[in-house]
């Protein structure tokens, strides 16, 4: 296997094991032995734990904020907004990296964790304002709504039988934040 073979794997491995325990509760010793190296070998890749960690935090957000730009690609405004929202909704069904995104707000009491969630927050906060043109109520309204899909994602609601599910799993339909302005929320 070549080094950028390995790395990939290693990152794959990882990302699941972090997913699911977090930045202090996953394992570099388990992520070695499922990819038949040693712990050595992971930190000689990576540095440390934590570096790894945010190595796939930050890939996680940046293929919502990819996904959502290349969704509107040649689009403004509302058209955007639309097409990112549907990407959006997409993503969510990659689970791992939903999941990475969680941890990564979950270690946030760790200075340099909070520091690159917080930059990538920012990146997906430009991405949509920068790509729609819309004002900040719409823009913030667009990514609340998106918290919101996360944590019914994380939840499995599509799973449960109960009101709150079935409210949660509306369908976001073009127009939805039309009547949410600067203007309208002052």
């Amino acid at each position: 296997m070549s080094g950028s073979e390995r790395r990939a794997q290693v990152l794959s491995i990882a990302a699941g094991e972090f997913g699911e325990h977090g930045l202090h509760g996953a394992s570099v010793e388990a992520i070695a032995h499922e990819a038949g190296i040693t712990q050595a070998y992971v930190f000689r890749m990576f540095g440390t734990k934590k570096a790894l960690f945010l190595e796939l935090v930050g890939a996680a957000f940046d293929r919502f904020s990819e996904g959502m730009a290349e969704a509107a690609a040649d689009t403004s405004g509302r058209e955007a907004l639309t097409r990112m929202g549907a990407r959006y909704y997409e993503s969510l069904a990659d689970r791992t990296t939903l999941k990475l995104q969680l941890q990564g707000f979950a270690a946030c009491g760790d200075d340099e964790v909070r520091e690159l969630v917080r930059a990538r927050v920012a990146r997906m906060w430009d991405t949509v304002a920068d790509t729609t043109g819309l004002d900040a109520v719409t823009v913030k309204s667009f990514l609340a709504f998106g918290a919101l899909l996360n944590g019914a994602a994380a939840l499995g609601a599509d799973e449960v039988a109960a009101p709150w599910a079935e409210g949660v799993r509306t369908r976001i339909r073009p127009g939805l934040f039309e009547h949410i302005t600067a203007d309208t929320n002052r």
